[in-house]
């Protein structure tokens, strides 16, 4: 059965980083152990209460991509077995599928996000300007409607608690150079196509998704953290896929839609989620690593 986990502890490792679902302890000057707990963050808030089993869920998925993924860019997974690592006394069954050693690299402070469809903050910002991060975009389109091409349209990396906010690709280009800049444009471009391509066989629509990259000393560009999950992802059932609608999920816009609904102004602390939202969300999650990756929960 899927364990839940709301936060880790690992005493005797350091905790160098807690965001919104990953903790992130030093195993070395080289290597990180990251965890992907069951926590679940909406509109950047993180909410009261966990998603039985969907760290799980998501680690699989990532590793799934990372490892689908490698011919088009390195990433941040080391083949490192936890049961080195992890300190002693640890419930291995607990850890097992949702943490993993990985690279340690700078991160790159762009979140770097490609969008095929229009949805989200994209639909709110074409509304307002005919544009999106910059980029003009034909008159008349509609909610969820697929663009000409898939478009790179980055944001801000906010702290906890913060809002990410879209910047043009001169913005980024401005806070890490040009050629860096470049790097992660094409690397998310060739990464989502690949991937829609390879969903849509499978009766999935990636409308959108996010990536966040690193660099090593040398300044190789890895991907890294996660990677095509329902977190950082929009996945659409495509025989359900309608334009003008927002359409059905296996994502947490599930979720989103129900705080929409709810007296609330975003901002912490969240609502408690009730139990059948949770429950509904939890499968929604199953049902894409499953159509995607071909694992079932055990």
């Amino acid at each position: 059965m899927p364990t839940t986990l709301l936060q880790s502890n690992l005493p005797g490792l350091e905790l160098i980083h807690r965001g919104k679902v990953r903790d992130v302890y030093a195993l070395s000057d080289d290597r990180l152990l990251m965890v992907a707990t069951d926590r679940l963050s909406a509109f950047d808030v993180v909410l009261p209460n966990p998603i039985p089993g969907k760290g799980e869920m998501l680690t699989q998925i990532s590793n799934f991509w990372f490892h689908k993924t490698a011919h088009l860019l390195p990433n941040h997974l080391l083949d490192v077995p936890l049961a080195e690592v992890l300190p002693p006394g640890t419930d291995l069954a607990l850890y097992e599928k949702r943490a993993v050693v990985t690279r340690r690299l700078k991160p790159v402070p762009v979140e770097a996000i490609a969008r095929g469809y229009l949805i989200g903050s994209g639909w709110k910002d074409y509304q307002a300007s005919g544009s999106l991060c910059g980029i003009v975009l034909p008159p008349g389109l509609q909610q969820a409607q697929q663009l000409p091409e898939p478009i790179f349209t980055p944001s801000t990396k906010a702290a906890v608690g913060d809002h990410d906010e879209n910047v043009s690709y001169d913005a980024v280009v401005d806070a890490i150079g040009a050629e860096l800049a470049g790097q992660v444009r094409d690397a998310t471009l060739a990464i989502y196509r690949w991937a829609a391509a390879y969903a849509a066989e499978r009766g999935i629509i990636i409308a959108d998704t996010k990536f966040e990259f690193g660099t090593d000393a040398g300044g190789t560009l890895y991907v890294m953290d996660e990677m095509l999950t329902p977190d950082s992802s929009r996945f659409w059932p495509a025989d359900e896929y309608r334009v003008g609608i927002s359409p059905p999920s296996y994502d947490k816009q599930f979720v989103r839609d129900w705080l929409e609904t709810q007296d609330w102004n975003k901002t912490a602390p969240g609502p408690v989620i009730p139990d059948e939202v949770i429950a509904r969300t939890a499968a929604k999650y199953a049902e894409a690593l499953q159509r995607l990756a071909g694992i079932r929960l055990s």
